[in-house]
């Protein structure tokens, strides 16, 4: 669901990057407010994982398509809805500016799309107030898909609104909305299956997990287990399960070309704007579209290392307020 720059025009694209923003300085000042040790070492590990994940993409019987997790409905689960949308949004920013996976200049709607529909939308409105933990396989199992749509739907939505507003792609509005929300709900159906599946894990292992208030804001508690627990699935997922992923396009690639006839569109005319952020991403895009047997490791590693910096820069900010007070 990574929007290029040309399906975007600059007022869209400014219009998303602002409320993207915005949502960001929320979020770091709710994680400030109630930072831990362990949320630190949690948001690292669990960014690492996502951006692994979001490599195995998976076929979709029958399509021709393909689509990956998300994680933001999993991130929101086990950190908060705050933090698992500053998560999520650092393995964006990663992917846009290392691998050139999403436009630059599109990086607060896919901010929006992804991040905020899921774990600041569907998490919170769908997922929490329907699961209660403990709660039964089939509970966690139902209500993860239901949650896993929702969110991936309403991004599909986002996605065909962006594009309509911009008016700079000839795209028909309908069918690719029908095209879009339609994928998207088969892939929502699988991330909801893998979500679960994850979370019926922590809850036999590690139900503290899920209780927002047993470790995210007790210092005391380990998490080691898990971390490590976690690191590894990222460090074999990307190391081994990626070079399984489908090379089918994806379902934003998808339903362009099934809407257009190519999954690669021409913008009707660019800005100045689109060319500098097009300009900028290819001075900093070292391993484009995911090239070299080390891409996947080399990302895992970048994403752990950024949101552990974030994390403990708002952790160390957090403390140094309450000893002031």
């Amino acid at each position: 669901m990574h929007m290029s720059d040309a399906l975007l025009s600059a007022p869209v694209a400014v219009a998303a990057d602002v409320v993207a923003a915005g949502l960001l300085v929320v979020a770091s000042l709710r994680i400030r407010k109630n930072a831990s040790e362990n949320a630190v070492a949690l948001m690292g590990v669990m960014g690492a994982f996502i951006f692994a994940a979001q490599m195995v993409n998976f076929s979709v019987p029958g399509t021709g398509s393909s689509g990956h997790i998300v994680g933001g409905v999993l991130s929101a689960a086990l950190l908060g809805p705050w933090a698992g949308f500053l998560t999520l949004t650092s393995v964006l920013i990663i992917q846009c500016l290392i691998f050139a996976d999403g436009g630059l200049m599109a990086l607060g709607c896919n901010v929006l799309n992804m991040a905020a529909m899921t774990a600041l939308v569907a998490y919170p409105l769908v997922m929490r107030p329907l699961l209660r933990y403990p709660a039964a396989p089939w509970r966690v199992m139902t209500v993860s898909v239901l949650a896993c749509v929702v969110g991936l739907e309403l991004g599909a939505c986002l996605v065909t609104a962006e594009t309509v507003a911009s008016h700079i792609t000839a795209l028909p509005p309908g069918r690719f909305f029908l095209l879009m929300t339609g994928i998207h709900l088969a892939i929502g159906i699988v991330e909801g299956l893998a979500t679960g599946a994850v979370l019926l894990f922590v809850q036999r292992s590690r139900p503290e997990l899920l209780q927002p208030d047993a470790v995210r804001h007790d210092s005391r508690r380990s998490v080691r287990g898990v971390v490590i627990g976690f690191a590894v699935a990222a460090v074999v997922i990307a190391c081994g399960l990626a070079f399984l992923a489908s090379d089918e396009p994806d379902g934003l690639e998808w339903s362009i070309a099934r809407t257009a006839g190519s999954p690669e569109i021409e913008a009707e005319h660019t800005g100045m704007l689109s060319q500098a952020a097009e300009a900028a991403q290819q001075s900093t895009a070292l391993m484009p579209d995911y090239e070299g047997s080390l891409a996947g490791i080399a990302g895992t590693v970048m994403v752990l290392i950024l949101v552990w910096a974030l994390s403990s820069v708002l952790v160390r900010s957090c403390h140094r307020h309450k000893n002031e007070a």
